[in-house]
């Protein structure tokens, strides 16, 4: 038994043996859990800053702090309280300092440099930039920082501008004109040399483009960064990786020529990495352009003086995130997406086999390797809400509890993997939650969930509370993986290629099939429901399956045609599904659910933020005045300045209440009407 399930089975065994009664969870658990994560190792190896993330119900939005855990997990520092939110926490190379970022007391709530003094002292605040600070990373010297920094919006109001004058029209003439939370896309975001003693701020490279992932080569002399340096570079997701001299004003060189993308600032948080000694940089190699997010990604490497390419996991045919190099610079760890998992792997650079480093039914999301050989990862299982881990050889050991005492407190119900077979054979993989009183030989109402992406998975981590609310409020819930899922590689990601809905579809109706016929499931109490591409393919499971009771349609569609121009996937419409008035029948057959809404008979809830630019409401209501044209049960949630991750704790509490209601209202709970099997 790894040693991370192990503590928190000794905890839940200890709380028996004292006879402490663990309460049921519930909607009021969404402000409890914290998020935990961005692990940074001190140079000297000795403290981890990270952040730590809790809802602030008072305030309805997310309040994120910095906190120091030591090596050895014994001390807890919080670093700071303040209401607004600080994160980025990064290092000085001398272990003095942490910048980071906040938009603590800027009247344009916008993102700014601090920088905090390990010796003492509040936080100083380094820049004022109108447009704000997205991303950082030190100079080797200690004395200047590369910063991503935004134009500024030239028709922003000065702060404490009362005039009512009209605001300015809003003039657009690019390709790729919005994208959720961002807005319109009129400013760039532009690459910076801050020199801390001076406090200015200069260009560090010309030109009208975007550059992203800031990284210093260890010598100091050169910075690698991402961009798309290209006329028309809105029409393509193909970026590149360029190094330019550390001088205002540099010239850079590109050093990728992939007919696709290279450390896609889109899926890749993580800076290109740097060898120790200077010579090459590790990056994330995309899939081929025409695949866009359905392509594997791979670990490559390229050197920084020019030249080929290496691609270092080619014989996997899964994704990669994060690498980073080895303190000797022998091999490249990175993160490894498999089915259901997120491990750390490493790989060496001469080449050769790649090597688990942490496995087990756990998703990890990011990790930070030491000068020392040191690596603290940020993750979680089904039981065990996020928290950091130092990796000793194979195994964790724990270094934060700040999720213990919630623990302690709840008893969860266990989420067990599932596979299934589909209408064709394919076997589906994912996980069925039982309420915690599940008692065998009944059936219970039961809700398939289903994922959003569709590139994506459900996985081994604690990112699913509401499954847990939803089964300890009596239901059996279902959450499969089908085909276009991440984890098993790209051909089962391409197999809905402009056909959404098929065979997806297929795959997920066959969890239910299996729950039902091993009398789990109620046949007669059936719901469904998802988010994003999930209230897409429940659009579409609705409107060719008629025995669900009751769905949750949560920002999804129900006609492709008025997604484009509506919404910021127009690169992706166009290399998928083609351009509507050359490729008409492919836009036709993925809008299934809104040409025959004629056809839909399940009382269906739609849920969507007005300020949703990723899936606009305006899909959510064509589908649901289709029901109500028809007269079938319907409502319509909209949440006031919600983008599409509703980021207002509020807003997530009030949708995880309204499914409880609209299932509830019709299918009721285990207790109602319980049948056997």
């Amino acid at each position: 038994m790894r040693r991370v399930e192990a503590v928190v089975l000794g905890l839940i065994l200890a709380l028996a043996r004292e006879g402490v009664a663990q309460r049921p969870v519930n909607v009021d658990d969404l402000a409890r859990v914290r998020d935990v994560s961005d692990p940074q190792l001190a140079p000297d190896g000795a403290w981890v800053a990270y952040t730590v993330s809790v809802p602030d119900t008072a305030k309805d939005r997310d309040d994120t702090d910095l906190w120091l855990a030591s090596w050895d997990g014994a001390q807890q520092i919080r670093l700071t309280r303040s209401p607004a939110d600080e994160h980025a926490p990064r290092w000085s190379p001398d272990g003095r300092y942490l910048a980071f970022l906040s938009d603590r007391d800027d009247p344009r709530e916008v993102d700014q440099l601090w920088l905090l003094d390990r010796a003492g002292g509040e936080p100083e605040r380094i820049t004022d930039l109108a447009g704000g600070v997205s991303d950082l990373a030190w100079a080797p010297d200690g004395k200047r920082l590369a910063i991503v920094a935004t134009d500024p919006d030239p028709d922003a109001r000065a702060p404490g501008d009362t005039s009512t004058r009209a605001p300015t029209p809003i003039v657009i003439d690019r390709f790729h004109f919005k994208e959720d939370e961002t807005g319109w896309l009129r400013a760039h975001d532009h690459l910076y040399l801050l020199d801390l003693a001076t406090r200015a701020a200069a260009r560090l490279v010309p030109g009208d483009y975007d550059e992203a992932a800031p990284s210093w080569s260890p010598d100091g002399r050169s910075i690698a960064f991402v961009s798309r340096r290209r006329a028309e570079y809105d029409r393509t997701g193909n970026y590149d990786l360029y190094v330019a001299d550390a001088t205002p004003g540099a010239e850079p060189r590109q050093l990728t020529t992939f007919p696709g993308p290279d450390n896609d600032p889109e899926w890749e948080s993580r800076a290109p990495a740097w060898s120790p000694d200077s010579r090459l940089i590790a990056y994330v190699q995309g899939g081929p352009l025409a695949l866009l997010y359905y392509g594997v990604q791979k670990v490559a490497v390229v050197p920084a003086a020019g030249g080929p390419a290496r691609v270092l996991t080619g014989a996997l045919d899964r994704n990669v995130l994060s690498p980073a190099f080895s303190s000797d610079g022998s091999s490249v760890l990175f993160l490894l997406e498999g089915d259901r998992v997120y491990h750390l792997a490493r790989v060496p650079v001469a080449g050769g086999p790649v090597e688990p480093v942490v496995e087990g039914p756990r998703a990890l999301t990011d990790f930070s390797a030491g000068r020392d050989g040191r690596v603290v990862v940020a993750g979680s299982t089904t039981s065990a809400p996020p928290e950091l881990a130092a990796v000793e050889g194979h195994e964790l050991r724990a270094i934060t509890h700040q999720n213990a005492d919630w623990r302690r407190e709840v008893r969860l119900a266990e989420v067990e993997p599932i596979t299934v077979r589909s209408r064709d054979g394919t076997a589906i993989h994912g996980f069925m939650v039982r309420p915690p009183d599940y008692q065998p030989g009944r059936r219970y109402p039961t809700i398939l969930r289903i994922l959003g992406g569709p590139v994506w998975q459900f996985y081994h981590d604690f990112s699913n509370l509401d499954w847990q609310v939803l089964a300890a409020s009596g239901y059996v819930v279902l959450g499969v993986n089908p085909r276009g899922s991440s984890g098993r590689g790209e051909k089962f990601a391409t197999a809905i290629w402009a056909a959404w809905g098929q065979k997806d579809a297929a795959d997920v109706l066959a969890a239910v099939d299996w729950a039902v016929a091993q009398g789990i499931a109620d046949p007669a109490r059936l719901g469904v429901g998802g988010w994003s591409y999930g209230g897409i393919l429940t659009n579409e499971v609705i409107a060719r399956d008629h025995r669900f009771k009751a769905a949750t349609s949560g920002a999804g569609q129900g006609n492709a045609l008025m997604g484009y121009g509506t919404d910021q996937y127009v690169k992706e419409y166009e290399a998928e599904l083609g351009t509507p008035w050359r490729n008409l029948k492919s836009y036709l057959e993925v809008s299934y659910p809104f040409l025959h809404a004629d056809r839909i008979v399940t009382p269906t809830l739609f849920l969507c933020g007005d300020q949703d630019w990723n899936l606009p409401l305006v899909n959510s209501e064509q589908m649901y005045q289709a029901l109500k044209s028809l007269g079938r049960e319907t409502q319509l949630v909209v949440y006031p300045g919600a983008s599409h991750s509703l980021d207002k704790p509020s807003h997530r509490r009030d949708r995880l209440e309204r499914y409880l209601a609209w299932y509830g209202r019709y299918l009721g709970t285990a207790g109602d009407g319980a049948t056997t099997r």
